[in-house]
């Protein structure tokens, strides 16, 4: 009976015998079905992507590809996936938190503060038996005006706010990971211009592997905060991005074909 949750899964404020809450299990699992997130926390900023996909050829593709990076304040931005209504309200609650601390402290928000604002937010569903979790998950990027650094969040659906080098998020989340370890972020940062290109190379490379994906288009959306920037948060330029996915299709195809050459030998 509790592994399979039945009986248990009732209420967001049940715990089942071995001290699990399925209802947060349920919410986690429909952000790992959703589109992919990425953030990578670099030597001079930070870089967030979404790949989004089209449910099926005949949507629109201007309403399909909705928007999943949104700016919160000046300074800061959220990237999120899961549950779509879901993730809007945690943009929100986002932005009136933001605007909550301008207002009483006149400066803005710190990046963690922000973080742990939002994610006391989302822990709070978690607790009350007429609510349920959120399905969504957000990665937070902004730039501390005092510490004069950027720094990267990701808040999850039980509530729990980490702060990353390198985070990966949604569908293929696994395989995000894998490839950004490679990058060895912790100890050799890369810089936003090169952090855009890892992006779209790793984004691309799920985009491939998911044979869900067969005669679909990517659609991929990149921002970022940095000196070129003047660190505030916005989109990166669409010619960087194409550049980007130009640089990332042909160093798949060079790995394609090493590793088809090392077969042979």
């Amino acid at each position: 009976m509790a592994s399979s949750g039945s009986g248990y899964d009732l209420s967001a404020s049940t715990f089942s015998p071995d001290g699990r809450i399925f209802q947060v299990e349920y919410a986690t699992k429909a952000v790992e079905n959703a589109g992919t997130v990425i953030g990578i926390k670099a030597s001079d900023g930070i870089v967030m992507g979404v790949s989004k996909p089209i449910l099926h050829k005949m949507i629109v593709p201007t309403t399909g590809s909705y928007k999943r990076i949104h700016t919160v304040d000046l300074h800061a931005g959220v990237a999120s996936t899961g549950f779509l209504p879901d993730a809007r309200v945690l943009v929100a609650r986002a932005i009136d938190e933001a605007a909550d601390f301008q207002n009483q402290f006149g400066i803005k928000i710190p990046p963690k503060v922000l973080a742990d604002r939002l994610g006391y937010y989302v822990h709070y569903f978690t607790l009350h038996g007429a609510l349920r979790p959120f399905g969504a998950a957000a990665v937070i990027g902004a730039y501390d005006e005092d510490e004069k650094e950027c720094s990267m969040y990701m808040v999850e659906p039980n509530g729990v706010a980490y702060s990353y080098y390198g985070v990966a998020t949604g569908k293929g989340k696994q395989a995000a990971k894998t490839e950004l370890e490679k990058l060895n972020l912790h100890k050799e940062p890369c810089t936003s211009e090169e952090a855009v290109k890892h992006i779209a190379k790793i984004l691309t490379l799920l985009h491939q592997e998911n044979k869900d994906n067969e005669g679909k288009t990517l659609e991929m959306e990149i921002s970022w905060i940095c000196e070129a920037s003047q660190w505030k948060h916005v989109g990166v330029p669409l010619d960087r991005i194409a550049a980007a996915r130009k640089w990332a299709a042909e160093q798949l195809e060079e790995e394609e074909e090493d590793d088809e050459e090392g077969m042979e030998e």
